[in-house]
């Protein structure tokens, strides 16, 4: 088990889903996390659970659609962390928002409505670009951090019936590239983390039929990706793109590649 005592992370979109996954890997994994979500009962919840089992859990309330209140918890995250390590950007809304019957009904872009496009846009673009705005500036005022940006398939973002989620996923991806390139003279890293298929999560619509539910993969598949990179093994590691289905053998690549002192 890789051992992330002393790693401050913050999640956002903690309380369910992809999030809520990677949350719990990383607090088994030793580390201190904040738990960034809307302030509700699930957050509070959440916190409280991780806490009675150990955890070194801590509730970040925010909005990532904000300025404001993205930049209020990035202030309560240092001030409550005692510093952040590493961020992970999460936080988002599917198609289900748009379109609740988008898995057998696809919709047309032409019949989106436009309140439905920037809502979605906001949160799964803007926020991200909103969150990683107020946290690398913490990172160059307090020393070298991480990003990890959870992105989806290629397929998936020119797959019939999928805007605005496919566009705001595309955009997240080129941001994250960007900001490897505009971070690496602060020594910030940058990467990407992508699950590799549907996952059981808050996205899809509960009335599926079972044969297409078994096809999904667990939100848990993005543990043990997550945990390593917010691990020393992955220092200097930036501008990655890592499917977490296919971990297990772009790890054993990666420990070829950067030689003994990385097993």
């Amino acid at each position: 088990m890789t051992d992330l005592a002393g790693v401050r992370v913050v999640v956002t979109g903690a309380t369910s889903g992809l999030g809520a996954a990677m949350a719990s890997a990383l607090l088994d994994a030793g580390a201190t996390v904040g738990l960034a979500s809307r302030p509700t009962r699930r957050l509070d919840a959440a916190v409280a659970a991780h806490r009675a089992a150990g955890g070194d859990a801590h509730a970040l309330a925010v909005d990532v659609r904000d300025p404001r209140s993205v930049q209020q918890a990035a202030d309560t995250a240092v001030a409550t962390l005692g510093g952040v390590d590493v961020v992970v950007n999460n936080a988002g809304i599917g198609m289900r928002t748009v379109n609740p019957r988008f898995l057998e009904r696809p919709q047309p872009f032409f019949d989106v409505s436009p309140e439905g496009f920037a809502d979605l846009i906001a949160t799964n673009l803007t926020g991200y670009f909103l969150v990683a705005r107020a946290f690398a500036r913490v990172f160059i005022a307090t020393g070298p951090g991480r990003f990890v940006n959870i992105a989806i398939n290629h397929e998936t973002m020119r797959r019939q019936g999928f805007v605005p989620y496919g566009p705001s996923r595309a955009g997240s991806e080129s941001l994250a590239l960007i900001m490897a390139e505009d971070l690496a003279p602060y020594g910030i890293a940058s990467n990407i983390l992508l699950p590799g298929g549907a996952t059981m999560s808050g996205m899809i619509p509960n009335e599926i039929p079972d044969a297409v539910r078994a096809m999904l993969l667990p939100a848990e598949i993005m543990g043990p990706p997550v945990v390593f990179l917010c691990s020393a093994e992955a220092t200097g590691l930036s501008g990655e793109r890592i499917v977490a289905r296919d971990f297990a053998a772009w790890h054993q690549a990666f420990r070829r590649r950067s030689g003994p002192a990385a097993v």
